[in-house]
């Protein structure tokens, strides 16, 4: 849930206009930036097949994490939810010790057809495998093999995309690529349960039909953007003394990119600590049953599409038009806080509205935006732009591993019996985001 800029424009500024139509021609690179040193501006073929690209991905790869997973296990294994915890641990897991050593294997892959693209396909395949052994599996324990396999493949196809904008974007375009590209991964899994519903009686079906469209495309990324031969590209030999050490790195060398690094750190222990109990929560401050908010949080999720486009593409145009980063990200952070707050805080089901309405718009906005600070304060672009990558993984997966028994934690604090502390767990995160957009602001080679 993959940057940064420059010079300071004034307030009269006109707002960003919208990315124009693909023209027939397709043409990829439309021109150069004036600036000294500027990579060349992708055109609209790159920009339009990047975002479809991570909207197929994200449906192949999230809808069994949002329904047709729990509805396999609940079918093999009915009355025991904790299986699904199991086998989602040990993908993150798998994927944190592995992103790193995938992203080295990139950078150093010479062949004609570039070093991302093939990643991209053979990830795909791997996904694809994936979808099968999780719809067939005969027990519990296949269909986490099964969801290993999907975080590895689908996981490293969506890493080379991201990796890919490290390789191609110039400074100028990051941030609305990065706002284009955060709203297709926030409406995928909306697309991809949409889908699923007609198909759960269908394992097969159920999730191979969001993966095609994944296959799909990825396919047309990879087949209709092209990426330079890498056969002329030097490369060292490499022990695997010398793999293993690249899985870290000297902070002190790379001042900036690891305070983006801790940033998105904090940023993402905020989200997993505000959602992990988000249906609970709801249905303690509502009064109901957990089975009865269902509904209520699916429509806050169909508006919170809308917000989370507003932040996302509205930060992320502005950003580039700006040329600013830094406060974009605090901003998001601030506002995604306020929501946080003003959920915890809820009395009733219209402030848990506003607060969710609110948080959308800054994870929107800090989502994006952040992606492109990223993308600017990379280190060692051109040869070790995967391994960077990788090492960003962690920034995610270790929240997602540990907030989870924080958050469970914290709500025990000052409560006794069944009472539960959601607003305390609320605030905290709350906390975690706003810490995330001021740690940026200690990043001293980007506006």
């Amino acid at each position: 849930m993959n940057a940064p800029s420059e010079n300071a424009p004034a307030s009269d500024i006109p707002m960003p206009q919208p990315i124009p139509p693909v023209p027939a021609a397709m043409a990829e690179v439309i021109d150069v930036d004036d600036a000294p040193g500027e990579m060349p501006k992708v055109g609209p073929r790159y920009i339009w097949f990047m975002t479809l690209a991570q909207l197929g991905v994200f449906m192949a790869f999230i809808t069994p994490l949002a329904i047709s997973l729990t509805i396999r296990v609940n079918t093999l294994a009915p009355g025991h939810p904790e299986y699904l915890g199991f086998i989602t641990g040990a993908g993150a897991l798998f994927v944190m010790l592995t992103s790193p050593f995938m992203g080295i294997w990139s950078d150093r892959t010479r062949t004609r057809f570039g070093r991302r693209r093939p990643f991209m396909l053979g990830g795909m395949l791997i996904g694809v495998v994936s979808l099968f052994v999780m719809a067939l599996a005969p027990n519990v324990f296949v269909v986490g093999l099964g969801w290993i396999l999907a975080q590895w493949g689908w996981g490293t196809t969506l890493s080379n995309l991201n990796i890919s904008q490290a390789d191609r974007l110039p400074e100028s375009q990051r941030g609305r690529v990065a706002g284009l590209t955060s709203f297709a991964t926030q409406i995928a899994p909306v697309f991809g349960v949409v889908l699923a519903q007609f198909f759960t009686a269908d394992a097969l079906l159920l999730f191979l039909v969001p993966g095609a469209v994944g296959v799909l495309f990825v396919v047309l990324f990879v087949t209709l953007v092209h990426e330079d031969d890498s056969r002329s590209i030097p490369k060292d030999p490499m022990t695997v003394t010398q793999m293993l050490a690249k899985y870290l790195y000297n902070p002190r060398k790379h001042p900036d990119f690891s305070w983006n690094w801790l940033g998105r750190f904090l940023f993402y222990t905020g989200i997993t600590l505000s959602t992990t109990y988000s249906a609970f929560f709801f249905a303690d401050r509502l009064g109901v049953p957990v089975e009865s908010v269902t509904g209520i949080i699916a429509s806050l999720s169909l508006g919170g599409i809308l917000a989370v486009t507003l932040g996302a593409l509205g930060g992320g145009f502005l950003s580039d038009r700006l040329h600013r980063r830094r406060v974009f990200v605090l901003v998001g952070g601030v506002i995604m806080a306020a929501g946080m707050v003003t959920q915890g805080l809820a009395p009733d089901l219209t402030f848990l509205i506003v607060g969710s309405l609110l948080g959308s718009v800054g994870l929107g906005m800090f989502a994006a935006v952040d992606t492109a600070l990223l993308l600017d304060v990379l280190p060692e672009r051109e040869t070790d732009a995967g391994r960077f990558m990788g090492i960003v993984g962690f920034a995610t997966s270790i929240p997602q591993s540990i907030a989870p028994l924080l958050a469970s934690a914290i709500l025990l604090i000052g409560v006794s019996g069944d009472a539960r502390n959601y607003t305390l767990v609320y605030i905290v995160g709350a906390v975690c985001v706003v810490l995330a957009g001021a740690v940026v602001l200690r990043i001293r080679s980007v506006r």
